[in-house]
C-alpha cells in the first residue's frame, strides 16, 4: 500500500510548464557568463573601490586610511593634472578627427564599385591588427634619424623634420596619428552602416528640390547620422581615456605623452602603491560616466 501511495503521489507532481523550461534553459547557458562577470568584474569593482580607500602595498595588509588618497589627488598630486591634461588632449584631437576622416571615407566607400569591398577591407585592416605590433611599426617610422617619415620629408625638400617621439612638442601629436590611422577604419564601418539606412528616395527628392550636393549633405546626411555619431563619440571617448599600450611600447611616458591610464599603470605595478592607484581609477571611471551622462543628456534636448 505504502509504494502504490508513493507512486500515486509521485504521479500527481504537476510538469513543468514550457515557458518555465525555456527559462531555466536560458539561465543554464547565461549562467557561466553571468557567474565571469559577478566574479571578475562586479567583485573586481567593488573590492578595488575598498583598495581606494586603504593604504595598500601588495606586500603588507591594506590599511584604512578613509578619503586621503582622493584628498592627496586634488591638493598635492600634480602629476594627476599633467596627466589628466595629455589625457584631455588625446579626447579632444583625437575624437573629432576621427569623426571626420571616418565620415569621409565612409562616404567615399558608400557608393558601390567593383574595388570598394577591396578598399573596406584595407582600411578595416589595421584594427584588427594587434595594437602592440602597430605601435612598435609606428616607432620605427617615427625614429629621428631612420625613420620613413622624415625620410620622405627630407627627399620633398624639409632638411630638419621633427624628432617626433624625442620632442616635446610632437610626440602626442605622434601617437594621436599612429591611433587615427589604426581607429579610421573601424568607426569608418559604423558610418557606412549608418549611410546605407538613409533611402535613397530622400536624396532623389531633395536633388528634385533643387538641393546641392553640399545642401544634401548638410541638411539630410548629418542629420540622420547623429544616432551613429553619438555611438562613436561615446566609443572614441573610451577609446581616447584607455590609451595605454601605445604610450608604453612608443614613448614609455616621456616627453609629456603619459595618459591617466598609463599614470594608474606605473602607480599600481611598478611603485605598487595599489590603494593609490585604484582611488586613481575610480576618479577617471566617474569621469567616463559624468562624460557619457552628459552625451546622453544633450542627445535628449537635440530631439526635443
Amino acid at each position: 500500500m505504502e509504494q502504490k501511495l508513493k507512486r500515486n503521489t509521485f504521479r500527481l507532481k504537476p510538469k513543468l510548464s514550457l515557458k518555465k523550461k525555456e527559462a531555466i534553459t536560458g539561465w543554464l547557458f547565461v549562467m557561466p557568463l553571468l557567474i565571469g562577470f559577478l566574479v571578475f568584474t562586479a567583485f573586481s569593482m567593488l573590492y578595488s573601490l575598498y583598495i581606494s580607500f586603504t593604504d595598500w602595498n601588495v606586500l603588507s595588509a591594506p590599511k584604512w586610511i578613509g578619503f586621503n588618497n582622493y584628498i592627496q589627488i586634488f591638493t598635492k598630486d600634480n602629476y594627476f593634472w599633467d596627466n589628466l591634461y595629455n589625457t584631455f588632449y588625446y579626447v579632444i584631437v583625437l575624437v573629432p578627427t576621427v569623426i571626420v576622416i571616418s565620415l569621409f571615407f565612409a562616404i567615399i566607400l558608400n557608393k558601390k564599385t567593383k574595388l570598394s569591398s577591396v578598399y573596406r577591407s584595407i582600411l578595416f585592416l589595421p584594427c584588427v591588427v594587434s595594437t602592440v605590433a602597430i605601435a612598435v611599426v609606428w616607432r620605427w617610422l617615427f625614429n629621428s634619424d631612420r625613420g620613413v617619415i622624415n625620410g620622405i620629408l627630407m627627399m620633398i625638400g624639409i632638411d630638419n623634420p621633427p624628432k617626433w617621439l624625442l620632442s616635446a612638442r610632437h610626440a602626442k601629436n605622434a601617437i594621436i596619428i599612429m591611433r587615427i590611422w589604426q581607429m579610421t577604419g573601424y568607426y569608418m564601418m559604423f558610418y557606412l552602416t549608418g549611410l546605407q539606412t538613409i533611402p535613397e528616395t530622400v536624396y532623389e527628392a531633395a536633388t528634385v528640390d533643387g538641393a546641392s550636393k553640399f545642401k544634401q549633405f548638410w541638411y539630410i546626411t548629418l542629420p540622420l547620422l547623429r544616432p551613429t555619431t553619438f555611438v562613436v563619440t561615446i566609443l572614441l571617448v573610451l577609446e581616447a581615456f584607455n590609451i595605454f599600450e601605445v604610450v608604453v611600447v612608443m614613448t614609455k611616458g616621456a616627453m609629456g605623452t603619459s595618459s591617466l591610464m598609463y599614470y594608474i599603470y606605473t602607480l599600481g605595478f611598478e611603485n605598487y602603491k595599489m590603494g593609490y592607484a585604484s582611488a586613481l581609477a575610480w576618479v577617471m571611471f566617474i569621469l567616463i560616466l559624468g562624460f557619457t551622462i552628459l552625451r546622453f543628456v544633450l542627445k535628449k534636448d537635440e530631439t526635443m
